[in-house]
């Protein structure tokens, strides 16, 4: 029997039971690919991210869902950075910029983690810019699914699709109170996103509850295993690049442009993306997504050591 490790964080929350869960998980190099996704199963939780290894500023990690393994995870990325701080693994000197290698693909990111105000981490995960297809499906089976009426679609605004390190269907909608009317066949959902090739179908509107904010936000996930995504970066990140290639946003050439998201209050996990944009000669230079995180809980895991 080993003993490993592991902790949960809701991310992009500064208080506890809000915000998308992730646990993390130490020590995890020798853990092989079914155990990891057995483990994220019996966890049950959105995300659980497996440290394999750390050395010079470089993290070497795993992401898997209850339903496969993710290529990265905004939100789990938020939570690990979070934890190796606080576990001492990580020597904050205020500002710390760690690149996390990612298995699947061996993909890397850029994270930046500086301090707030208040003295917590504040972590920033670069994001490569989506690419856009405007290959929307029939609108009249795509609402029955989300469960809104037609007129219910901001007619002003396309659907499309982003195609990133996640596949996001991105559906714009009139208002909070189409946001709010919402009821969504989840099974069906499911299929419909299985079927093509869609990893989320993330709905947003312009009318937000808090007046500081710029976006309402309700992200469907059940083809990765999560009925409702409490708060995603990557689906932020798409969103926000969905605003700028509108013109929704402000342009300027050399400047930072900064979106808050609003995310989770109508399944009672109220959750606060922030992006931010370097945008020059009118497109995005840099466009990074991130928020703080909070410890929920601490925990051990006891595996059988395998014979071979």
């Amino acid at each position: 029997m080993k003993t490993l490790q592991f902790g949960l964080y809701d991310a992009f929350t500064d208080n506890a039971f809000g915000g998308s869960q992730a646990a993390i998980v130490s020590d995890a190099a020798w853990i092989d690919s079914d155990t990891m996704q057995k483990i994220a199963c019996e966890l049950g939780f959105p995300a659980t991210c497996f440290i394999n290894d750390y050395s010079n500023n470089s993290i070497t990690v795993r992401f898997h869902s209850t339903e496969k393994e993710y290529p990265m995870c905004g939100h789990g990325t938020i939570c690990l950075m979070t934890r190796m701080i606080e576990m001492g693994v990580l020597k904050w000197q205020g500002r710390e910029r760690i690149d996390v290698q990612l298995c699947v693909g061996s993909a890397t990111s850029a994270v930046e983690i500086c301090k707030r105000e208040d003295g917590r981490a504040i972590v920033m995960l670069d994001i490569k810019p989506p690419k856009f297809e405007n290959d929307a499906p029939d609108t009249k089976i795509l609402a029955k699914l989300i469960g809104i009426n037609t007129d219910d679609y901001d007619n002003n605004l396309p659907i499309e699709t982003a195609y990133g390190d996640f596949i996001h269907l991105v559906v714009p909608i009139s208002g909070l109170d189409a946001m709010r009317s919402i009821t969504p066949d989840f099974s069906g959902l499911k299929q419909f996103c299985l079927g093509n090739s869609i990893d989320t179908v993330a709905v947003f509107c312009r009318e937000t509850i808090q007046s500081d904010y710029d976006i309402h936000v309700r992200d469907f996930c059940p083809a990765v295993g999560v009925a409702e995504s409490a708060a995603a970066g990557t689906t932020n990140a798409a969103l926000t690049s969905y605003l700028i290639r509108h013109n929704l946003v402000p342009e300027g050439s050399g400047e930072q442009l900064i979106i808050l998201a609003e995310q989770g209050l109508e399944i009672n996990r109220p959750s606060s993306i922030r992006s931010a944009v370097t945008m020059n000669d009118g497109t995005v230079y840099r466009l990074q997504v991130g928020g703080v995180a909070t410890k929920i809980l601490d925990g051990k895991l006891y595996l059988p050591i395998s014979d071979h």
